[in-house]
């Protein structure tokens, strides 16, 4: 029996962060320079049912069967066998990496799930089709955030622009095409980013007063919503001004951090179209939009304001 490979990309939320809690809406798109993979492979010397999981970057080595019922490793798996109605697999050794950052925002925990159910399902014979690896992979995210948006593992499993948007008896998730292909640079702070203390500072200043935030939330809206009209009409270019604007309301909400200010600055003052902190804030990463022959210069400059790394992710044209 071959070994089967998966991978799946990071994510990042491109508009509409802090507000998407207060019911409006974000976007969030795949960032493919950073993956997870998933490698299954038969272990004949070992007995029917036995799998072994191999993960060296959290220095995890256990068999399925000895792992705790809330660890997102064995939910994944338990998870596919179920669906497929599987109780007792062939001998294999699941072996998992990745090279996106943990804690940052990117998706990480996402990302393996859905490597991990894709190439799990395909060495049991079985391919998951995209939408029960999604809906697999949000069981999964509920391990992680408890109560999760869905956002994640939405963009990470069909690798596209996400519409998120919180709603009274089902949330709004859509994906949406991209006709023109856009070049984003993340450059990460180096500071972790605390994402629910910064949630918990936005509503307690929003209970303060709510009328100054509720406002912030509403041109936050209107910002993403003017995003998703430019992606899908293929002008990419139009995001820069918007991304200046949402990052100025996040700076009136008080997520910024000099960390994220002097990198925000850095990227415009190297010729980026536009630059915005990404996520919860406080640290954490900056996201700039640029065009292609802008990124080697806008690197450098987000690495000598400071940047721990900078890499380049590119959203493809879709139709």
């Amino acid at each position: 029996m071959p070994a089967v490979t998966a991978s799946a990309p990071g994510k990042i939320i491109l508009f509409g962060e802090h507000a998407v809690v207060y019911g409006r809406p974000a976007i969030a798109v795949p960032v493919t320079q950073v993956k997870a993979r998933a490698v299954v492979s038969a272990a004949p010397g070992s007995a029917a049912g036995q799998v072994l999981i191999e993960a060296p970057s959290i220095h995890q080595q256990a068999y399925l069967a000895d792992l705790a019922a809330d660890d997102p490793l064995k939910k994944a798996l338990t998870l596919a066998l179920e669906h497929l109605q599987i109780s007792r697999p062939p001998a294999c050794k699941v072996r998992i990496g990745s090279t996106i950052p943990v804690a940052a925002g990117l998706g990480s925990g996402a990302a393996v799930s859905v490597a991990l159910l894709r190439a799990f399902s395909a060495f049991l014979g079985h391919p998951l089709p995209d939408e029960v690896v999604n809906a697999l992979a949000f069981e999964v995210e509920k391990l992680h955030h408890g109560t999760p948006s869905g956002i994640d593992n939405t963009v990470i499993t069909y690798a596209r622009p996400v519409f998120f948007q919180r709603r009274e008896g089902g949330n709004l998730i859509e994906t949406f095409p991209s006709p023109q292909p856009f070049t984003v640079l993340v450059a990460d702070t180096g500071v972790p980013s605390p994402t629910a203390a910064a949630v918990g500072d936005v509503r307690r200043a929003w209970q303060q007063d709510p009328p100054r935030y509720e406002a912030l939330f509403d041109r936050a809206g209107e910002l993403t919503r003017a995003a998703r009209k430019a992606i899908e009409a293929g002008k990419p270019h139009e995001l820069g001004p918007l991304m200046d604007a949402n990052h100025a309301l996040l700076q009136e909400m008080g997520v910024s951090s000099p960390e994220l200010e002097r990198l925000v600055q850095a990227a415009r003052a190297a010729g980026a179209l536009g630059a915005k902190l990404s996520g919860g804030g406080r640290g954490g990463n900056m996201i700039a939009l640029v065009e292609a022959d802008q990124v080697e210069a806008v690197s450098q400059a987000l690495l000598g304001a400071g940047a721990a790394r900078a890499f380049m992710t590119r959203v493809e044209a879709q139709g």
